[in-house]
Order: structure tokens, then C-alpha cells, then sequence
């Protein structure tokens, strides 16, 4: 082979190299966004947890800087998707950069809370201000963060934390009053490139109420009377559908595999316990030395105290369905389970109970239960729902 022809043929092959280069790096930087979509990862292990790392303190004070995850999108400093939900929430609360909401949530972003629908991040830039302004020393203390997804659907991220201040500032439910409070929240989100643009979060609004000192019954009246009911004022509703005409509940169909399966797991224990009111699952289905934390300072242990506390709400709501709306998890069969469930009841109050006489009401009830799940049974349980806004649908005049 002649020098120049040598020469041609080195000059093509690094030009094709080259272009081989830039494809494999333009195939490695472009990946396809489907929000919410399919399929969603669940992590089979708990490499990326708050248990992993050790503690909160550890990660604010000495961040890593070794990813350790794909996170596309996503600005450079954050190695994984705990490290993400940690840190912005500590930077917007406690360092109060407020402003860096812009930077983390979609510009039309949904929030749901216990009043309904916040759309845009501005709204959630006031409400922040607002909270901040009524407990300015607030603390916020991640308990556990259960995750899902990827950076191509989204990371789900089940954020239950504890939160501790004085109100020495004004709020929406009146003048300071001093009051330290100990209150906590879950938050479940959906993250995709740097920005949160679905999340639902509940914060244990009654318990809050009450440990500022303020009337909690009276409280639900007042911000009832404040809701501007939909429809014109139609009050007509239909029976919820739990049941077929005059039949039965619907059975679940058999399991697919052998083999324990979470989803199937939690999803038949629900729906044979809120559905088909057989308490017996229970049994089936929690340890003997469950413990349960739930809203308004609800603490039981033990699979009575927990059946009574389900009894409870079927006598006041005794036409109630109830539904699962979203579930993801992570975890294996041999070190256990960590599951997020975002759940809703529809029914009419129409029995005795701690919300007082019957009134007839239909109410709208959702939450978020948190479990952990060992043995194949549930172990402990944290359950969050909208108790203070189902005492504003029942109180209002």
C-alpha cells in the first residue's frame, strides 16, 4: 500500500470512529421522557435509602459527589433521588430559599392537598411563604423515603417526615399563639429533570389545629362555610359503587405467580377488609404486634386496636367504597418491604361516631399509608388522610 493511500484510508477510519463517537454519546445523552408511564422500576433493595446513607445530617453536611444513579436532567450536584428530596426540601424550609421552588417544580405543576387542587408553582411559592412566616424556626426530620420510577417516567418518591416549630407568626387558621407544635406529613411526588410536577401531600392538619390551642370542630365549621360547594348547590349523589345492583363485592382474581407479590398482597387485604368488611384479614394480613401511627395523634399496637379503629369508620360511613388510586414499593422477599399507597373512600355519613350525629353528608376521604411489610405480613403502618377537610364536608352549615 502506497503512503498516500495509507493516509486515506487512516483519515476515513478516524472520521468514521468520530461519527461513531458522537453517536454513542448523542445515544447516551438522549433518552425518552414518558411521564407517568410504563414501566415503572421498584427497587429490589434498599442501596439508594435514607438507611443506606446513614442519617439526613450526614448527607446536608457532607454531600456525595459520586453518582450513583442515572439522573438525567437533573442538575449535577445531586448523586440519586434521595439525595434530591432531601436537600431541596432542607434548602427551601430551613435555609429558606424560597425561591428555589422555581428552580424544582414545573411551572404548572398540580399539587393536591386538604384543599384541593394548588395548580402552578407560584401558589406553592405564597403557601410555602405563608407556612415559613407562621413557624419561621421550622424543622423538618425525614423519616423514610420510599421510591420508584427512573428519569425516563419519572421518579415516585413516598417523603414522610416530622415536622417541629413555634407559631410565632400569623396563619390561616388565626393570630400567633406561641404554640410548639409536633406535627407530621407525607409527600408523594413525581420528579423528571430537576422538577416536581405532580405531588400530593398531606400534613396532619387536625393534630395541628389542635396543638395551637384553637377549637378543632369550630375550625372545620368555619373553613367548611368558606368552601364554595360545586354544581350550583346540587346536592343529589348516587350510592357508591361498591356494589352490583343487590349483589356482592367483586372478587379479586387469583394470583398470577407463586410466590409472594406485594402489589397482590396489599391490594387483596384492602379490598377484602374496606370492601368486603371481612376483618378476619387482619389477621391474615398484620402481625400480632403491629404498630400504627394515623392521623390526629391516632398511636394503636396490636391487631384489636386496629380493627376497632377501621370499625370505627365503616359505622359512621357505612356505605363507603374504597379504592387504591397508585401503589410502588422497594424492597425483597428476604429483607422486607417498603410500600407507598395512595388511597381514596367515597360514603355518607350516616352512623355514630367522633364526627358526631349523622348528617347524611356524602364525604370525600384520601390518604397515604406507608407500610412495612417483613415475613410476608405487615409490620407497622403510617397512615395519613384528610381528617381536618372530611370535618369541614360533615360541620359546615
Amino acid at each position: 500500500m502506497t503512503a498516500k493511500k495509507k493516509d486515506q484510508t487512516q483519515q476515513k477510519q478516524a472520521k468514521n470512529e468520530g461519527s461513531a463517537t458522537r453517536t454513542s454519546k448523542a445515544q447516551a445523552n438522549s433518552h425518552t421522557l414518558k411521564p407517568k408511564g410504563e414501566p415503572r422500576l421498584m427497587p429490589n433493595d434498599f442501596a439508594i435509602s435514607l438507611a443506606t446513607k446513614g442519617g439526613t445530617d450526614r448527607q446536608l453536611l457532607n454531600p456525595a459527589t459520586q453518582g450513583v444513579q442515572r439522573m438525567r436532567g437533573f442538575e449535577d450536584t445531586y448523586v440519586d433521588i434521595i439525595d434530591y428530596i432531601v436537600r431541596i426540601t432542607h434548602r427551601i424550609w430551613e435555609e429558606k430559599d424560597i425561591g428555589y421552588i422555581y428552580d424544582t417544580y414545573k411551572h404548572n405543576s398540580h399539587v393536591y392537598d386538604d384543599s384541593g387542587l394548588q395548580y402552578g408553582r407560584d401558589k406553592i411559592v405564597a403557601d410555602t411563604i405563608h407556612t415559613i412566616n407562621a413557624f419561621p424556626n421550622v424543622r423538618g426530620y425525614a423519616d423514610e423515603i420510599i421510591w420508584a420510577g427512573d428519569d425516563e417516567v419519572g421518579f415516585h418518591t413516598s417523603h414522610r417526615a416530622v415536622l417541629i416549630g413555634h407559631n410565632t407568626g400569623y396563619s390561616r387558621y388565626g393570630p400567633p399563639t406561641g404554640s410548639k407544635v409536633t406535627l407530621w406529613c407525607i409527600a408523594n411526588c413525581i420528579a423528571l429533570e430537576n422538577e416536581i410536577f405532580e405531588e400530593w401531600v398531606l400534613y396532619d392538619t387536625a393534630s395541628l389545629i389542635h396543638q395551637l390551642g384553637f377549637d378543632l370542630r369550630e375550625k372545620a365549621r368555619e373553613f367548611g362555610n368558606q368552601t364554595e360547594l360545586d354544581g350550583l348547590n346540587d346536592m343529589r349523589f348516587g350510592e357508591p359503587e361498591r356494589l352490583p345492583g343487590q349483589g356482592k363485592p367483586p372478587h379479586m382474581l387469583p394470583k398470577a405467580s407463586d410466590g409472594f407479590d406485594v402489589e397482590d398482597f396489599v391490594r387483596r387485604a384492602y379490598h377484602y377488609i374496606w370492601n368486603w368488611r371481612m376483618l378476619s384479614n387482619v389477621d391474615a394480613a398484620y402481625a400480632p404486634t403491629l404498630r400504627f401511627r394515623g392521623s390526629t395523634g391516632r398511636v394503636y399496637y396490636g391487631r384489636g386496636e386496629y380493627k376497632s379503629f377501621i370499625l370505627s369508620i365503616m359505622a359512621m360511613f357505612p356505605d363507603l367504597v374504597h379504592q387504591i388510586d397508585d401503589i410502588y414499593w422497594m424492597g425483597n422477599d428476604r429483607d422486607g418491604y417498603l410500600t407507598s399507597v395512595r388511597w381514596s373512600i367515597v360514603g355518607t355519613h350516616r352512623g355514630m361516631g367522633i364526627y358526631g350525629p349523622p348528617t347524611g353528608r356524602r364525604i370525600y376521604m384520601w390518604g397515604i399509608t406507608q407500610h412495612h411489610i417483613k415475613d410476608g405480613i405487615i409490620v407497622e403502618e403510617w397512615m395519613l388522610f384528610n381528617e381536618f377537610a372530611v370535618m369541614q364536608q360533615i360541620y359546615r352549615d
